[in-house]
């Protein structure tokens, strides 16, 4: 019996996505609307994702426009925006909000590149949960007498070959964020 590792794989691509988008929502010096995705504000009563009350736009490579399409709601998005300690610098006017992405000096590359190396082992940390779960798995059912010996160590020699594979496209992932960064 051959070890189904869809359910693995589809866990170990959540990961990837998942240190994408942490990587996206940190402050490289450019203006990126992704950087704003976790920020809730107070609509109506209940906290809303700014994306459902506002059109955010890049205004220009350093400058991002947010204009609320609820104008009374200006000050609840910038207030939103300044308690989620991001480090930018907000201009509010008639329109809306120009979100500024202040220029990385060279020690703020280097603390940025060390939260992107965190990110990175943390993403690494568990894929080797996973890992650890499915071999405990396919053991089981070794023991279970559900496959063979060889069918045990074919299944272990496949779980390593994602392994590798996950583990390059998490390098890749933070090799190309770190070089964003740098420049």
């Amino acid at each position: 019996m051959q070890y189904n590792f869809s359910n693995f794989k589809a866990e170990v691509k959540k990961i990837e996505d998942f240190l994408s988008k942490e990587y996206n929502q940190l402050n490289i010096g450019r203006a990126s609307p992704m950087a704003l995705d976790g920020i809730s504000v107070e609509s109506y009563g209940a906290y809303t994702p700014l994306k459902n009350v506002a059109s955010i736009a890049i205004e220009d490579p350093k400058t991002l426009r947010i204009s609320p399409w609820d104008k009374s709601q200006i000050k609840g998005i910038e207030k939103a925006i300044a308690g989620a300690n991001l480090g930018l610098s907000l201009a509010v006017d008639e329109a809306g909000i120009r979100v500024i992405f202040p220029q990385l000096t060279t020690e703020n590359r280097q603390s940025l590149v060390k939260v992107l190396k965190e990110k990175l082992e943390e993403a690494r940390i568990s894929v080797r949960r996973l890992r650890e779960e499915i071999w405990e798995d396919i053991q089981e059912q070794e023991k279970a007498g559900k496959m063979t010996e060889d069918e045990k160590f074919r299944a272990k020699d496949d779980l390593q070959k994602i392994i590798d594979e996950t583990n390059k496209n998490l390098e890749a992932i933070f090799s190309k964020k770190e070089k964003e960064s740098m420049n």
